[in-house]
């Protein structure tokens, strides 16, 4: 029996080679604090590349520069960027690679010098630093930069455009009860909560035709927080909106105890999957070929996100081929040795 992992996956206008998704990891490799791309970021995705992953996620890239998680991010918040950033996706493509950007602002997880913004006033936690309450005009501003950012992936030649919305940062702050305590257009129930959201897909679809994900933070362990349920009811609304994948994650959305194990994060991708009836990726403590082997054979996923063994192991897609004896192709100049 051949293996599903390692089979073709239509999205959109692309192909993938396989069910493989490379996750965004934050990298805090832009040295001179300017957001731009270096040789470095060329070395490291190229290698994942040439382990013939089937989609590369590069880290969060800031759509504003008070919206980096470090000052050390990747940006895209100005034209300069592009040329960097073209670079990296035209050697990725070189390499027989397809290759993804997430797009993200990180509220009031910003780590950077000078004033952060949220949709309230609320800190993290007591060792960060308290945002300022964005006006309704702040909003608008940086909708238009998610646009923005959109518009220059476009121009970079990007394959696929995830929106970060997910792990407490800007956009998941205002989908949470527990972060977006607003009483206007963006904040006061669950449907206003979701109209940041709601315009950021529509303002990038304006400007990119390509596949578009969502990552979502689908537990946020607490009570007061989001339930599966509001999750599920949000996907329907995205997968009307034209969003290709839910990329599910949980977490991070307030400081919580979480019970992790492998694959603990699957259920979530399962249950959006089934439920919203949108294709989904699972991620969470996936280490294995057969785990992932698992996941997509009953159906609990469309693609497999793995982050951290991907930094152990550029080439990874090579070992779970092993593991599960599929037919694995080689780059050429290391068949012999593959």
């Amino acid at each position: 029996m051949s293996s599903l992992l390692f089979s073709p996956y239509e999205l959109k206008n692309i192909t993938l080679k396989n069910r493989l998704v490379m996750a965004p990891m934050c990298m805090y490799m832009s040295k001179n604090k300017d957001g731009h791309v270096t040789d470095w970021h060329i070395t490291h995705y190229g290698s994942r590349a040439i382990g013939q992953v089937g989609l590369i996620i590069i880290e969060a890239t800031a759509v504003t520069p008070q919206g980096r998680i470090s000052d050390q991010d990747l940006g895209i918040w100005d034209d300069a960027h592009i040329e960097g950033l073209k670079r990296l996706v035209d050697h990725v493509h070189e390499l027989g690679g397809k290759i993804g950007i997430q797009l993200a602002h990180a509220g009031r997880k910003a780590m950077v010098e000078g004033p952060i913004v949220a949709p309230s006033a609320i800190p993290f936690n007591e060792n960060m630093k308290t945002p300022d309450e964005m006006t309704e005009a702040q909003v608008v501003e940086t909708i238009k930069a998610f646009k923005k950012g959109a518009e220059r992936a476009k121009q970079a030649g990007f394959d696929v455009i995830e929106l970060h919305g997910a792990h407490g940062y800007l956009i998941n702050e205002f989908l949470s009860p527990l972060t977006n305590k607003r009483d206007d257009a963006f904040g006061g129930n669950e449907e206003k909560r979701y109209e940041l959201l709601n315009r950021v897909i529509n303002d990038v679809k304006t400007v990119w035709d390509g596949p578009l994900f969502v990552r979502i933070s689908a537990n946020e362990y607490n009570e007061a927080g989001n339930s599966l349920d509001v999750f599920v009811d949000y996907a329907k609304r995205m997968k009307a909106q034209g969003v290709d994948l839910i990329d599910c994650s949980s977490g991070a959305v307030v400081p919580a105890a979480m019970d992790v194990f492998p694959g603990y994060q699957v259920r979530y991708a399962e249950t959006i999957r089934k439920q919203a009836e949108v294709p989904t990726g699972a991620v969470g403590l996936i280490t294995t070929g057969n785990q992932a082997e698992e996941i997509l054979r009953n159906e609990r996923a469309d693609l497999i996100f793995i982050a951290r063994p991907f930094l152990r192991d550029p080439y990874l897609p090579r070992t779970f081929a092993k593991e599960l004896n599929a037919a694995f192709e080689a780059p050429k100049a290391y068949d012999r040795g593959w």
